[in-house]
């Protein structure tokens, strides 16, 4: 059975996994990386240091045919699409720009991942300049997804992806990437607040480039093991708030 291990600093590996198990029949190893969340206000260093870690603690433990590394910031700081057997999550640019009538877009990512250069050179690499692109910072929609107040305060959370996203529909834009694995938990939000915007999940185009690896192999049935780096009583609470039922393991 190919085996794939998926990890990011907390939620936000699950927004990917959903869609590799809709394309493969796969054992899918899902690491909470807790005790480093969040990677989005890590320096580059910092953020080398704990993804080789990560990485080789991951290969030690489980030999995955493939790793994913479920987060935006470091797939594009460490430029992670350039090493082997391990995916990245990258903004869906080129979707977007087929999809974009006004010639604008927006990429909704933490702080450190659109403050970087490393995102002006991918954006430089993947879209024409005719296109303007607006960067904008969505870490506080980030943490509310990290510590579940998403689902408590559905309001609150409302009011605050109004505040984000609204002067940038105001100013045209009519495509934003959700460049944030824990971006897609708020999805049916943008959707209601903003009915007449796209809102593009790169998730998916990574459960193809999996299947693709995978075609040949059809096991039996799908497994999803879960770890975290964190508390993982807590953790396994915070999962059976949104459904997830599978016991959550310390590594």
């Amino acid at each position: 059975m190919p085996k794939i291990a998926v990890f990011d600093s907390g939620l936000g590996s699950l927004s990917v996994i959903k869609p590799i198990q809709k394309r493969t029949r796969s054992e899918i190893i899902y690491f909470a990386d807790q005790k480093n969340y969040p990677y989005g206000t890590k320096t580059v260093s910092q953020l080398d240091k704990i993804i080789k870690n990560t990485i080789s603690k991951l290969q030690e433990n489980f030999s995955p045919d493939v790793i994913v590394v479920g987060s935006n910031t470091p797939s594009l700081l460490l430029d992670i699409e350039k090493k082997d057997k391990i995916i990245g999550v990258y903004p869906p640019l080129k979707d977007a720009a087929l999809k974009t009538r006004s010639k604008k877009i927006g990429i909704l990512g933490t702080q450190v991942a659109v403050q970087n250069k490393a995102l002006d050179k991918y954006i430089k690499k993947n879209l024409s300049s005719k296109i303007t692109v607006a960067k904008i910072n969505a870490t506080p929609l980030v943490d509310l997804v990290e510590s579940g107040k998403f689902i408590l305060q559905k309001q609150q959370t409302k009011k605050i992806i109004k505040k984000i996203i609204t002067p940038y529909v105001d100013d045209g834009i009519d495509i934003f990437t959700l460049s944030s694995t824990h971006l897609p938990f708020l999805l049916p939000m943008f959707k209601e607040l903003f009915p007449k915007i796209v809102f593009l999940d790169p998730a998916d185009s990574i459960a193809k480039q999996i299947a693709k690896i995978f075609e040949r192999k059809v096991p039996a049935r799908r497994k999803l093991k879960i770890y975290t780096s964190g508390d993982a009583v807590k953790f396994q609470k915070q999962l059976s708030k949104i459904g997830i039922k599978n016991t959550v393991s310390s590594l």
